[in-house]
């Protein structure tokens, strides 16, 4: 990681994987599996095992962080403290499809996270496959999304330490893949068997999913 903190200071082009477009600005903070730019009047946060390349950014316009104090705690950072951290913060979040998140981050299990969000409330998120978490300046914050949007809700069933334990819960339900971006990944989970997800779709057809290729989980 000594490479990478050696660009700690500088205006750096970030590219990650799974994101077309990439980010410039200034790298502000590193951790043992956690990146930290400010990019665009914004603190960026991304894993680092989704970094693809990064390199000094030839762009001179100035993003300097200096009169923009970070909306969580940088202390020891690390990916987990980060979302711990940032719970009551209202978030964006990229998961490397042509959606994103928006809304707080409210519990964190083993390996996988719950977010609220107006739209699809509950959503179960594995931790790796998080591009990048932005917390939102309340200036940034939809305006025209009224507060009752926002009052959390607490998920359909009892929360597992695990993403396998919680989707074997899920058995018999109607559950939502990846924030619905295919018809493959909606229906009826019929069964979860060594990562491997048996799912009934509308008309009937099973089709066969691995667990470590689900971005997001939800109920309709």
């Amino acid at each position: 990681m000594e490479s990478i903190r050696s660009l700690l200071g500088k205006k750096v082009e970030l590219k990650l994987l799974g994101c077309k477009i990439p980010f410039i600005g200034e790298l502000v903070d590193l951790g043992s599996d956690i990146i930290v730019i400010f990019s665009e009047s914004r603190y960026v946060y991304t894993p680092v095992h989704h970094l693809q390349h990064m390199k000094l950014s030839a762009d001179s316009e100035d993003s300097s962080p200096a009169d923009r104090e970070p909306l969580v705690d940088h202390t020891h950072i690390s990916y987990r403290k980060m979302l711990m951290n940032s719970r009551g913060i209202f978030m964006e979040i990229d998961l490397g499809g042509p959606n994103l998140l928006h809304g707080y981050v409210t519990s964190i299990m083993n390996d996988y996270f719950i977010f609220f969000s107006p739209i699809y409330h509950s959503v179960y998120i594995p931790l790796h496959h998080v591009k990048y978490i932005c917390p939102l300046p309340p200036n940034m914050t939809p305006s025209y999304l009224n507060q009752h949007l926002f009052q959390l809700q607490q998920p359909a069933l009892p929360l597992s330490r695990t993403l396998d334990q919680q989707l074997e819960k899920f058995q018999n339900e109607l559950v939502i893949f990846d924030l619905g971006e295919s018809p493959l990944k909606a229906g009826m989970l019929k069964k979860v068997d060594n990562r491997i997800i048996e799912l009934v779709e509308a008309g009937g057809k099973t089709i066969l999913l691995h667990c470590d290729h689900i971005k997001s989980i939800h109920l309709p």
